[in-house]
């Protein structure tokens, strides 16, 4: 089983008996209005059942829970597109908010970075954003990620058209950055 231990968290797949801290944590306003229309809100037991079932067979997996004092708090995943896009993958992650401000998700992007280039055939790596989130976009450039492109009006959100900041790390950046230490923090993920 592919686990990280890092000095703020743990990294490890999703398992039976994390129902119960992920809906408590994910069913917040303020993470849904950052997040996809797709992420429940209310997040219901049931919705964390159906997660954590669909998450916890991988051998690879796409989706690994945050933990932090022996309870998963958050998600960090990502997803290969397919056709012309195959090489592209999105990452995307969220936290409970009690969590928040503690550096966790700015040392889970590294190994979760180096994860991805590392075991997949993926040659572009990004993220969007929605307008107004200023702590996922600063924490992405920490991460190296160059904004972009900004796509105007490009969401909808609480009925609200929401500006959609796109964010990208290349393969051959991640490679200059781990052979490089003094470039950056971004490092390569150890098990």
């Amino acid at each position: 089983m592919i686990t990280y231990t890092l000095n703020t968290c743990h990294l490890r797949p999703w398992r039976e008996g994390d129902e119960e801290s992920l809906a408590r944590q994910a069913s917040n306003r303020r993470i849904w209005n950052n997040v996809r229309d797709f992420f429940p809100y209310p997040y219901t037991i049931r919705d964390a059942n159906a997660w954590v079932r669909s998450n916890k067979s991988y051998s690879q997996p796409n989706n690994f829970a945050i933990e932090v004092g022996g309870e998963a708090v958050g998600n960090v995943g990502f997803t290969v597109k397919d056709d012309i896009y195959r090489y592209n993958a999105e990452i995307g992650y969220w936290l409970g908010e009690p969590y928040w401000g503690r550096g966790i998700i700015s040392e889970v992007l590294p190994v979760m970075i180096g994860y991805i280039f590392e075991r997949f055939q993926v040659n572009r790596l990004f993220a969007c954003v929605l307008e107004g989130n200023m702590p996922s976009m600063r924490v992405l450039e920490k991460a190296h990620f160059r904004a972009e492109a900004v796509h105007r009006k490009a969401a909808v959100k609480n009925n609200q058209y929401l500006d959609e900041h796109i964010f990208a790390l290349l393969r051959e950046e991640y490679m200059a950055f781990k052979t490089d230490p003094a470039n950056g923090q971004l490092t390569s993920a150890s098990e």
